[in-house]
């Protein structure tokens, strides 16, 4: 009996692989936040909502990283941490509920967590700081600022609408006190949580940086920002080339499937391409590249602002 592949998206361990192999569970934590077929799920279903109705009753968010995603990814990072410190790292692998994790896949899982959780964290970021005009550090702060309170601690999928838990404790409690009476005032709710969404996010994001660093951004320097931004744009290099890899290595194993079978290499390369295109421009890989581009031209750029700054407290010193 041969090796069985399924996905493993437990709340312990999201976005990873279960492979069944004779009577073994080996789970592969975090593995798919590498994989081209994540992105490509993320791709597909925005596109499919062909909903034109600017009125809609059903509030659903497409985000892979959200506080909902990355709080599953926080908890899976300290469990996987927690099993080394307690088998120690000369383990060639690791028990958890039934399953073996390899060390490689564990270390591995760790890293791939930690470069998601940064990605999310330096989005948030770069966002409140690309929205803002920021002409000394002053205005840094004030973007760093939460907007509100809501948003803090966990947050559920509600049918595909991503909120607080907070938020909906409240609307149940209005509805228990009879202080919600139709329907329409309910969706009313709903609807102004979900269009909330960033703001709400964004507290999340903001507590989750003290949580990680022990750090509050009101404390940080010019330099603590820019650090901020160099990390985050290099985790999210580093996930987009795995991804560019992850499409070779798919785009090679369809080559050898099914194409070409009447003739030599050089007869599966044409009858494939001649179907499936060349690997350069299919639209997956294009969108990767030019994910790379684009979020190293806005790094770069929000760096050269804070340069600014920090060029002008030196010449005011």
């Amino acid at each position: 009996m041969g090796r069985h592949y399924k996905h493993s998206d437990t709340s312990d361990f999201p976005f990873s692989y279960l492979i069944e192999n004779k009577d073994e569970s080996i789970l592969v934590p975090g593995i798919n936040l590498k994989s081209i077929g994540t992105i490509r799920d993320t791709q597909k279903w925005p596109k499919r909502d062909k909903r034109k109705d600017p009125f809609l009753l059903d509030f659903i968010n497409f985000n892979l990283l959200s506080p909902y995603t990355v709080q599953k990814m926080m908890n899976g990072k300290k469990i996987l941490q927690a099993i080394r410190q307690a088998s120690g790292t000369q383990a060639d692998e690791y028990s958890y509920q039934g399953m073996k994790i390899r060390k490689n896949s564990l270390e591995q899982g760790i890293r791939l967590y930690d470069m998601a959780i940064w990605k999310f964290l330096g989005n948030s970021v770069i966002t409140r700081l690309s929205h803002k005009p920021i002409a000394g550090m002053e205005d840094i702060h004030q973007a760093l600022k939460k907007d509100t309170l809501i948003g803090e601690g966990k947050w559920v999928d509600l049918s595909g609408m991503l909120c607080p838990v907070s938020a909906l404790n409240q609307l149940l409690e209005n509805i228990g006190n009879n202080n919600i009476g139709s329907l329409e005032e309910i969706n009313s709710i709903l609807k102004s949580i979900h269009t909330n969404y960033y703001s709400y996010e964004w507290t999340w994001a903001h507590d989750l940086f003290t949580e990680i660093t022990g750090k509050s951004f009101d404390s940080l320097l010019a330099a603590d920002i820019i650090h901020i931004i160099e990390r985050w744009q290099g985790c999210v290099l580093s996930i987009d080339r795995m991804l560019y890899e992850d499409a070779k290595k798919e785009f090679s194993l369809l080559k050898k499937t099914g194409f070409g079978i009447d003739g030599g290499e050089d007869a599966k390369e044409r009858d494939f391409e001649n179907v499936r295109g060349d690997f350069e421009s299919h639209e997956t890989v294009k969108a990767i590249k030019k994910h790379m581009e684009d979020k190293k031209k806005l790094g770069t750029s929000v760096i050269a602002s804070i340069q600014q700054i920090l060029i002008k407290q030196t010449d005011s010193i």
